[in-house]
This record gives C-alpha cells, structure tokens and sequence, in this order.
C-alpha cells in the first residue's frame, strides 16, 4: 500500500462498533455485493473508520478468498478496529441477526404464504435487492475500476466466467 501522508482512521470504542455491527447484521440483505456496498458507504464514507484504499485493497484480497466476501471483509474491520475481540465481534454479528430475520421470513412464509398479501409482499422484496445489487455495482466499480482498460477487463472476466465456463482460478491467473 502506499503511503498518502493521512493518518490512518481511528478506530471506534468498542461499545460503538459493537452497536454498528449488530444493527448492519439486522439489514444486511441483497447478497454480497448489496452487503458490501452497504460495509463500504458506512465504514469509508459515513464512519470514515477504514480509508478507502485499505477498503478496496482488503475487498481485492477477500475476493479471492473462499467464503462470504461481505462477511469476511467486515471480520477482517472488526479486526483492524480491535483485534481478535473485534474480528469475533463483527463476524458474528455480521451473520446472526440476518440468520434470525430469515428464519422468522421463512415461518411467514411457510405459515402465510399462501395467503395473496403476504405472498405479494415477500416477491415484492426481489425488485429491491435487484436494485441494491445494481447500485452497488456500479458504485463499487466507479471506485475500483480508475484506469480506462480497468472496466474492459472486468467485462472480459466476467464474459469468460459467466458464459464462456473460464474455471475463477484461471481469470485470476490470467490477470496476474
């Protein structure tokens, strides 16, 4: 990383981070790139607890990790923030309100699914995350995506893994 003669965030108590990351596991909906549009727009640009290099740098390398990206990205704050504490903190705060919100939207859903208003209601949530997707995706990648050749890689990345079958261990090398 290269030094920009900022310092660094300072972390927040741990009594806040606790409260942040309890409420972001309650709404953390939309799949990855909703949660981590969501991570980046309160812990960069609201918060400011984490600069946006080390955001993009630590979204880079969680990428090519196994696993939850979100998930692992907002570990791996609550970390920086605190260390182990922190990181155990965030990880499982990150998941266990959402597992809870699902949960009781299942038993709604098996209960009263078959009644028109609820169904309604629960199918009317997919256009929703469909436009939190969207926006996430495009914020992320004004950001990631600075140099004009960048936004034609990610397209060819994307074409030879989505309709070409390119196995991701091979994008990833082809880009190295």
């Amino acid at each position: 990383m290269v030094a920009t003669g900022v310092s660094p965030p300072s972390p927040p108590a741990f009594r806040t981070a606790l409260a942040y990351w309890a409420r972001l596991g309650c709404i953390n909906f939309g799949g990855p790139a909703g949660q981590i549009a969501l991570l980046h727009r309160d812990l960069v640009e609201r918060r400011r607890w984490v600069s946006e290099e080390r955001f993009l740098h630590a979204l880079n390398f969680c990428m090519l990790l196994p696993g939850p990206e979100a998930q692992q990205l907002a570990t791996y704050v609550g970390w920086l923030q605190h260390g182990v504490r922190g990181a155990l903190a965030a990880g499982v705060l990150f998941v266990l309100p959402s597992v809870a919100v699902l949960w009781a939207l299942a038993w709604v859903y098996a209960a009263f699914g078959h009644v028109a208003g609820v169904a309604d209601a629960l199918a009317g949530v997919k256009p929703v995350v469909v436009a939190i997707v969207v926006e996430a995706v495009v914020r992320i990648g004004r950001r990631a995506l600075r140099h004009p050749a960048h936004p034609v890689l990610a397209a060819g990345a994307f074409a030879a893994l989505a309709f070409l079958g390119v196995p991701f261990p091979a994008v990833i090398a082809a880009a190295a």
